[in-house]
């Protein structure tokens, strides 16, 4: 491949990056995946792409990379970079390697589980150890990571520092092309808008430029100068048009199945006694639930894998048909607070209880019926999907483990469910890597469902989705809980947020009301008082 040397100019007005027809088919069946698109990118300019999920954005920055998964290949198309063409293959992976920053939607598969963090950001830097160790030390202090994660192993970072660890990582070179996909999806506003700073600092730099996936309109058009936005295929039905069998079965109320546990009360309010406060933990159980409790915690610890607090010892209620939302910080404990409940990660201490009886900490030590009951719909949807099965058999085994329905009724089921949270039946053949990060999340969603939960937790659910696909899972998430499970939703997204009956705002070690924002409806009086929300401290 013939290419420019780094530096030398380029004639006035050519763009640093150019692509033509770039169009990419699946190998299976030769189905358009991604129709012709071309694309320039100038000297300084940062490109946004924007679209529904599922219109292509992902594969389009992986097509230009040359980094396809298996199943898809660039059927035809060319990339130029600095007016030389790029070919296929190795010669694709040396510009890769010379000349691009590249940070894939999610970051978490990318980063090696047992590396520290400081050499999963350094390893590519040349220069010598102690100018690598302050390079490594910038980027971090730049994207808001604590100066001890550098120590850490990848596998204990939340998912939106191993967001951040990867930009680090794929800004650590100084790259001439910075390639992102949606590199605020799972972050608060504050560190949101530390990310856009990174992304700024690159405007007008001569020899420099960035393409961008994103699905928030406020972070195009701050840092945009083109916009590029693709098209999607019409979708399926609107939530309103989805037959209400499908929203009546996910939430657990098919005609004729015999209850698992006692019928559940009305739902209401669960009241507890004063703001929150820290406490060491009891020997014996707390408080009673309240009676509308479907699942309760007493005295709840979270700890990181290397013992630093997350949380101090916390009472929660969740009522049936009951929403809460849970915002924090990244890296405060959201995830590890979901990840307790479902038992992936037994909670430093205290207990769980399930419609008032106790509920094993860890997942192998619950009966089907327990582990049917509390669903997790989790936020690294590489890790949760397993990427040899289609999407279709994720969704339709626990169908078979939980409720033995197999053959049509199985399929039958699964086009339902897949077509309740937003997605085609056509898409229960592909795998994961032939699936966009927004549909991949929303597999999950429908594998969660499928169990027919009575407690639903979901991490980030609209994080990498369209307006009005996000719009479509709420909607969804809102119609289920009048039968169906109580909902726990870890977010960063205020608009999820407010779905919620109410919110509480994880800081500190301490689960609070969510302090007031511009954002928030100024005659909405729901979290003024600690005693509305389900939460208390414990009094061990």
């Amino acid at each position: 491949m013939t290419n420019r040397t780094h530096g030398e100019p380029l004639p006035v007005g050519a763009p640093l990056l150019a692509a033509e027809g770039l169009t990419v088919r699946r190998a299976l069946d030769g189905a358009v995946v991604l129709p012709p698109v071309d694309l320039r990118v100038g000297p300084g300019q940062v490109l946004a792409v924007t679209g529904a999920s599922g219109a292509g954005k992902s594969t389009l920055l992986r097509a230009l990379l040359d980094v396809l998964p298996d199943g898809l290949h660039r059927a035809a198309g060319t990339v130029r970079w600095r007016g030389a063409t790029v070919p296929q293959g190795r010669a694709a992976g040396r510009w890769r390697r010379a000349r691009c920053g590249w940070l894939a939607q999610d970051p978490g598969a990318s980063l090696h589980p047992l590396w520290r963090v400081d050499r999963l950001i350094g390893e590519e830097f040349t220069g010598d150890a102690a100018a690598r160790g302050r390079r490594v030390e910038a980027l971090m202090h730049s994207l808001g990571l604590p100066p001890r994660l550098a120590s850490h192993r990848a596998g204990e970072l939340s998912g939106g520092q191993a967001q951040r660890v990867a930009l680090a990582r794929a800004l650590c070179t100084d790259p001439e092309l910075l390639v992102l996909d949606e590199p605020t999806s799972a972050l608060d506003r504050a560190t949101a808008d530390l990310v856009a700073e990174a992304v700024r600092s690159r405007r007008g730099v001569p020899g420099r430029c960035v393409v961008l996936v994103t699905h928030d309109a406020r972070l195009a058009a701050e840092l945009a100068d083109r916009t590029l936005a693709l098209a999607a295929d019409a979708g399926p039905a609107s939530p309103a048009d989805l037959p209400a069998r499908v929203t009546a079965r996910a939430a657990g109320a098919a005609r004729g199945r015999t209850p698992r546990f006692p019928e559940r009360e009305p739902r209401g309010p669960v009241t507890g006694p004063a703001p929150l406060r820290g406490g060491h933990p009891s020997r014996t159980v707390g408080p009673a639930p309240s009676p509308a409790a479907v699942l309760s915690a007493r005295a709840l610890t979270l700890l990181t894998p290397d013992g630093t607090p997350l949380l101090d010892p916390t009472d929660l209620d969740l009522p049936a048909g009951g929403w809460l939302a849970v915002t924090g910080p990244s890296g405060s404990g959201k995830t590890t607070l979901l990840h307790a409940l479902v038992g992936r990660r037994p909670p430093a201490g205290g207990h769980l209880l399930l419609h008032g009886r106790p509920l094993p900490a860890g997942t192998r030590s619950r009966d089907r019926g327990m582990l049917r009951a509390v669903q997790l719909a989790g936020q690294d949807t590489v890790a949760e999907l397993n990427p040899a099965h289609t999407a279709g058999r994720a969704v339709a085994r626990p169908l078979k483990v939980f409720h033995g329905t197999t053959t049509a009724a199985g399929r039958e089921r699964v086009r339902e469910l897949l077509e309740a949270v937003g997605l085609p039946a056509e898409l229960a053949g592909r795998r994961p890597a032939a699936l966009s990060g927004g549909q991949r999340r929303r597999v999950v969603l429908a594998r969660a469902l499928a169990a027919e939960p009575d407690v639903l937790l979901l991490d980030e659910p609209t994080a990498g989705l369209d307006p009005d696909s996000a719009r479509l899972v709420l909607d969804l998430l809102d119609r289920l809980r009048e039968d169906g499970p109580a909902v726990l939703t870890v977010t960063h997204d205020a608009g999820t947020a407010d779905r919620a009956d109410h919110v509480l705002h994880l800081t500190g070690r301490r689960l609070a009301p969510r302090p007031a924002t511009p954002s928030d409806h100024p005659h909405d009086d729901r979290d003024d008082r600690t005693e509305h929300l389900g939460v208390r401290p414990h009094d061990g």
